[in-house]
């Protein structure tokens, strides 16, 4: 199969990408708008792009409708400022019920029953629920495509990183203990728990 991204539809591009590009990590970014209101979503269109400085990447899709930019992005335009809260599988489904179209005015903490605690440097409050959390700075904000399904790609800067204690030693992780979920396509999810090991050649 040969596709031409210029000659079909964009949604089905869309499915092509999200079925091809797995596992997606996912971000669940909370933000908060000018008028201190709560939001939080999923992005699975996010990675990490450099460690000095700490900056980390996701990208929100444009949607239809008259207000194509998402709460997330309005939100972080408006006030710089946003956090990146890691999925665990035990908080997987009430991650899922953040995905929803809800109005701005609609706090997604309530909805999925999740936890909001202070950060220490940025507004946004973190999910408690989550066992890493990452407190972003706007670092650069770069519309792709004003198109229907064009995605808007938003860096930030870490400044502050919240670890749960028990997952950490000498600055390794424990992939056990994290028990990060990833996004395959469609409604699909992937575990972390199947894994093997390479060693990089030494050149």
């Amino acid at each position: 199969m040969i596709v031409d991204p210029a000659t079909s539809s964009h949604l089905d591009v869309y499915k092509l990408m999200i079925g091809s590009i797995v596992p997606r990590p996912i971000a669940l970014v909370s933000t908060r708008s000018e008028d201190g209101l709560s939001n939080l979503a999923p992005f699975s269109f996010f990675t990490g792009v450099s460690a000095n400085p700490p900056i980390i990447c996701f990208c929100p899709i444009r949607r239809p409708g008259p207000e194509p930019r998402k709460d997330t992005l309005r939100n972080i335009l408006s006030t710089r400022e946003f956090v990146v809260n890691v999925v665990s599988e035990e908080i997987g489904e009430k991650m899922n019920l953040t995905a929803g179209e809800y109005p701005p005015e609609v706090d997604e903490f309530e909805v999925a029953g999740l936890t909001p605690i202070a950060s220490d440097l940025v507004k946004p409050a973190r999910v408690a629920e989550s066992h890493v959390q990452m407190e972003c700075v706007l670092y650069l904000a770069l519309e792709l495509s004003a198109l229907p399904g064009g995605g808007n790609l938003v860096l930030g800067e870490v400044v502050r990183f919240h670890i749960a204690d028990h997952l950490v030693d000498n600055f390794r992780i424990d992939p056990d203990k994290l028990d990060a979920i990833g996004r395959m396509g469609g409604n699909s999810y992937a575990r972390t728990r199947d894994r093997f090991d390479m060693i990089r050649p030494k050149v």
